[in-house]
């Protein structure tokens, strides 16, 4: 080995541990970054043809950066309620301005002010499948179906009423009702807020009738001046008084949907009439918040509490996590060793689950990088050493002319 080589591998080495540390500092300053992947510098001597048996030339080393993509980080609970986290194998599929996807650990979105997406941290879209026209099948190998996260679009929901329920106490004294000596058609009325196809809300009357000793008819009348009743039923009770039948019927809210009423939780028994009935559904709503479940579903919430799935986040994966290309703004894009993209639902085929509310920390040990640099430290004095020595013996061997 000549002089020069020695110059040449000690250059080498100090190149080598520079480029090392050079990923520790990376990976210290993003220690707090979000869904971070901690890089690594791997070494491969690259040694040099020393042609004959017994001849020696220098070689240098050989430094490949390597990103622990594959290796999860710690998930840590957060404040908001759009936060994700993966617990498990998988990236969010995300979108830059221009469209163009890319994959990403980090799940710190919010609510864009201009646009209503979710964007995460680095700027980037959150993308999903629309439920707009039922669950759809995930394509394996691409994104073109996939749609900004964005509830916003939901507008203001009606819930039409589905089912009631009236409940309390019929008198048992109440006297068997006599049509020739009674002024009014029943023995008792309550009323029954429902709602309409859009979201009007429906007063329904409702009549009890004491018919037997132990059975009374219900009818439902909109509005309360109507002859003809929209639902009507026939409840009897037992000694005690509790229901044995009649304890169910179906009514016709006006301009809304056949909706079943129960009639199950009342009773005959000795005292004041006491009653009370309940119905779902709600005026139009709007918006206030998004939720997110196990399997990527998203929610639009509405002011009322009630809920509809709006979205569906995909989970994406390739072969070989460690050999995606990292991109600025903690995304990743495919290489020809990582494979292509392949898309499936959360908790399905091999893919982890969402955890709302949560956010994966950034996969280095602080401590373990300091050791890493302190090493580097090390070993790039001693290469600076063999460069000094090499250049001193250099200016020996020039100094013998003299």
């Amino acid at each position: 080995m000549s002089l020069i080589g020695v110059l040449r591998t000690g250059v080498s080495g100090m190149n080598a541990q520079s480029n090392r540390i050079s990923t520790v500092a990376e990976n210290i300053q993003n220690a707090s970054t979000t869904g971070y992947k901690r890089t690594s510098a791997e070494f491969s001597s690259l040694l040099l043809d020393s042609g004959d048996v017994g001849n020696y030339n220098s070689g240098a080393v050989e430094t490949t950066l390597r990103r622990s993509v594959s290796e999860g980080g710690p998930i840590a609970s957060t404040n908001s309620d759009k936060d994700l986290a993966i617990q498990g194998n998988g990236f969010f599929v995300v979108s830059d301005a221009a469209g163009a996807p890319f994959m990403t650990r980090a799940g710190n979105f919010v609510v864009d002010g201009k646009t209503g997406n979710l964007v995460n941290a680095g700027g980037f879209t959150l993308m999903g499948y629309s439920l707009a026209n039922g669950t759809p099948n995930p394509v394996l190998n691409g994104v073109a179906d996939l749609k900004p996260v964005n509830v916003s679009v939901m507008g203001q929901e009606a819930r039409p009423s589905t089912s009631a329920t009236i409940s309390g106490n019929l008198s048992f004294e109440t006297p068997v009702y006599d049509p020739a000596t009674s002024t009014i058609g029943y023995s008792k009325k309550n009323s029954l807020k429902v709602y309409d196809n859009v979201g009007q809300p429906v007063t329904l009357d409702v009549q009890m009738t004491k018919t037997a000793a132990n059975t009374w008819s219900v009818k439902f009348f909109n509005p309360p001046d109507a002859t003809t009743p929209v639902g009507t039923a026939t409840v009897a009770f037992d000694g005690n008084g509790k229901v044995t039948s009649g304890g169910s019927t179906l009514v016709q809210v006006p301009n809304g949907r056949e909706i079943k009423v129960d009639l199950g939780g009342l009773t005959q028994l000795s005292g004041d009439h006491a009653l009370s009935g309940t119905a779902d559904g709600s005026s139009p709503t709007s918006v206030s918040g998004t939720a997110f479940g196990e399997d990527g579903t998203v929610y639009a919430v509405y002011s009322d509490g009630t809920r509809k799935a709006a979205f569906k986040v995909p989970l994406a994966d390739v072969a070989s996590p460690d050999n995606l290309s990292p991109r600025a703004g903690n995304v990743f894009t495919t290489s020809a060793e990582s494979g292509d993209i392949q898309i499936g639902f959360a908790g399905a085929g091999g893919r982890g689950i969402l955890k709302a509310g949560a956010l994966e920390q950034s996969n280095v040990d602080v401590s373990t990088e300091l050791t890493t640099m302190i090493e580097s430290q090390t070993v790039y004095t001693a290469n600076s050493k063999v460069f000094m020595t090499g250049n001193e013996l250099l200016e020996t061997l020039m100094n013998l002319k003299r």
